[in-house]
Formats: structure tokens, C-alpha cells, sequence
């Protein structure tokens, strides 16, 4: 064979491999356009997704808000109308008290008047005139007028007290039949707000079993918790913005660090720092509780911010000063308004569930500079 026919066939060789070379790039450089316009797809789909059900959980957590600040309404007429009848019970008590005490001085002078009538009559002075008309001294009768005189007043003012014990025993049984019809109706009231109360709850729980099913994907929660720490940092900036109308002096924490009261008893989990869903983390801790149970500020301070905000339920932010702050959520109701001063240990709130919450607990941060920093470093132990 001649060199000229073995390069020949060389040259197509090498052909024919170029040319399959070629067709399989061509071909792999469609397959991979095809996949990727299949990913971008796929991601447009999971984005809108994402983003139809958060505008339903959007939807849901506006009713779930209605819902949770209408239970926290109904709480506190409930505890006001308890404290009404707990004060009712009181009054009850002081009138019974009162009843029992003007019968014994009506007894008591009931006695000294009976032994009055009854000396006078046994000694024969009931008929002072035949007394007077068997005297013969002038002297003697004077006396006895004066002694007959003074018998007849000390006996009206015995009487005239007795008319009085009996006045006010007769006002105070009508002041305790009043107080406990009073009380049928505040119990009649409780009983109504207690229903009322019942149904709210109902709906809150089928209102939050409907978001947590339009919440299905974890991006979908990532989102959620990311847009509710951008609404809580936005709040906190149009409260500090607002012009300052107290002349209290706010200290800040530094110095109490490590010694800050706890602000509600029961067990704290310590979540601080430790991965909440994705890559976030949890900005503070979570204590249990019972519902109902007070909430306490941790310091001396201003209450910054007391509403329903998405992702923390009813809460309140108080100012300590020195750009340091507190925050209360999951509250069942609140007990402060913005603006109010609070002390060290004072009721702010009542331990809850809202926002969304399954069990009653509260939420807790301590913020410095907008910064979450560990309340474990600040809360006394």
C-alpha cells in the first residue's frame, strides 16, 4: 500500500472522528440549554408557589390576628369582671361584719334599756308625780325632779341610740341583698364573656390549622420568619423616631448584666444561637408558662411598642436606655400601651400563644443596638 493511500485514509479517519466530535457537542449543548431552561422553569414554579401561599398565610395570619386580639379583649373584661366580683365578695364580707357587730350593740343597749324600765318600775319610780305630791320639803322635790329629769334623758338618748343601731342594721341588710344581686349579675356577665371567649378560641384554632397547611414548603418558612425580623426591626425604628414626651431617665442594662429579673417562672430553653429553620437562628429564648400567668419587665424602662405584629403575636418592646431593649412575645394580652413607664418586676402581660403559637410560652430577646445578644449572659440564675 503507498504512503499516499494510508494518508488517505488517515485524513478520513480523523475526519470522520471531527465530525462525530462536532454532532456530539451540538447534540450535548441542546441537552444542556434544554436542562437548563427546565431549572429556571422549575424554580419559577417553586417561587410562585412560595409566594401563593405566603399571600395565603398573609390572609390567615390577618384573620388569626383578629382573632388573637379579640381573645386578649375578652381576657381582660374576664379578669376585670373577676376583680369585680372579687371585690364584691369583700364588700360582702365588711357588711356581714358590720350586720354582726350592730346586732350585738343592738342587743347590748336593748338590755340596758330593759333594766332601766325594769328598776324603775320594780322601785316604784314609774309614776314620778305621786312621788312629787308626797313631798312636803321643797328641797326634796327639787332633787327629785332633777333625778327623775335625769333618768328620763339618760333612758331617750338609750332609746334614741337603739332607733340608730336599728337604722343602720336595717340599711346595712338592705346594702348586702343589693351586693349579692349585684353578684348574680357580674357572675351572669362572667359566664357570657367566658362563652364568648370559648368561640374565639375555636375560631383561633381553625384559622391557625389552615396556616400552618398553606406553610408546607421549608422556603416558604424561611421567608416567613425573615419578612417577621424585618417587620419587628422596622417598628422598633418608627417607635425611636417618635418624639420623646417623658423626661425619665433610661439607664440602659449595662450594669444589671447577669442580674436582670426573669420575666415570667417556668423552665427556659435555652435556643439562643441554635438553628431555627434554613439557615436562621434564634434571636432569643422561649420560656414555658400558663396561659394566663403575669409577664414581668426584666428592668426599669419605657414600653416602646404594644400590638400584634406577624411572627410574634402580641407584644410588647420596652426602651431600657443606652440602646437596650427587651422584647415580650406570644402574650395572651397585653397590660401596657406604648409609651407607659414600667418598673423593675411590673405586670407588662399575660403568658400566651399567639402569633400562631401551639402551646402557651413566652418569647423573650434582649436587644442591644438593634443586635440580639444572649439573655442566658443577662438574666440572673
Amino acid at each position: 500500500m503507498s504512503s499516499r493511500l494510508i494518508l488517505k485514509q488517515l485524513l478520513s479517519i480523523a475526519l470522520f472522528w471531527a465530525l462525530l466530535v462536532l454532532v456530539s457537542n451540538t447534540l450535548w449543548a441542546q441537552q444542556t440549554e434544554q436542562d437548563l431552561e427546565n431549572i429556571q422553569q422549575q424554580i419559577k414554579k417553586t417561587q410562585q408557589q412560595i409566594n401563593e401561599q405566603l399571600s395565603i398565610a398573609n390572609e390567615l395570619e390577618e384573620q388569626l390576628k383578629q382573632a388573637e386580639i379579640k381573645i386578649a379583649e375578652s381576657v381582660k373584661a374576664l379578669n376585670q369582671t373577676q376583680n369585680r366580683i372579687k371585690e364584691n365578695t369583700q364588700q360582702q364580707a365588711t357588711l356581714k361584719r358590720q350586720k354582726q357587730e350592730l346586732e350585738q350593740k343592738k342587743a347590748v343597749q336593748q338590755d340596758v334599756l330593759e333594766k332601766q324600765i325594769r328598776s324603775a318600775f320594780m322601785t316604784g319610780n314609774y309614776d314620778y308625780a305621786k312621788m312629787l305630791l308626797v313631798q312636803d320639803n321643797a328641797s326634796k322635790i327639787e332633787r327629785t325632779l332633777t333625778y327623775y329629769q335625769y333618768l328620763n334623758k339618760a333612758r331617750q338618748e338609750q332609746i334614741d341610740e337603739l332607733q340608730v343601731v336599728v337604722q343602720d342594721l336595717d340599711a346595712t341588710n338592705q346594702e348586702i341583698a343589693q351586693k349579692v344581686s349585684e353578684l348574680e349579675d357580674i357572675k351572669a356577665t362572667q359566664q357570657t364573656q367566658k362563652s364568648k371567649l370559648d368561640q374565639q378560641q375555636q375560631r383561633r384554632q381553625t384559622t391557625l390549622a389552615k396556616l400552618r397547611t398553606s406553610i408546607s414548603s421549608d422556603a416558604a418558612k424561611v421567608e416567613q420568619l425573615q419578612l417577621s425580623e424585618r417587620n419587628l426591626l422596622q417598628i422598633i425604628a418608627q417607635a425611636q423616631q417618635k418624639p420623646e414626651t417623658t423626661t425619665v431617665t433610661l439607664t440602659g442594662l449595662q450594669r444589671e448584666k447577669g442580674q436582670l429579673l426573669k420575666p415570667t417562672r417556668g423552665r427556659m430553653r435555652s435556643l439562643f444561637g441554635k438553628r431555627r429553620q434554613g439557615q436562621l437562628r434564634w434571636k432569643g429564648v422561649v420560656f414555658n408558662g400558663i396561659e394566663g400567668s403575669p409577664v414581668k419587665a426584666i428592668y426599669n424602662g419605657k414600653v416602646l411598642y404594644a400590638d400584634w405584629l406577624k411572627g410574634f403575636g402580641l407584644v410588647t418592646v420596652v426602651d431600657h436606655g443606652e440602646g437596650f431593649m427587651s422584647l415580650y412575645g406570644h402574650n395572651q394580652a397585653l397590660l401596657k400601651q406604648a409609651g407607659d413607664i414600667v418598673t423593675t418586676g411590673e405586670n407588662i402581660a399575660l403568658v400566651g400563644q399567639s402569633g400562631g403559637q401551639p402551646e402557651p410560652g413566652l418569647y423573650f430577646e434582649i436587644r442591644h443596638k438593634g443586635q440580639a445578644i444572649n439573655p442566658n449572659q443577662w438574666l440572673k440564675r
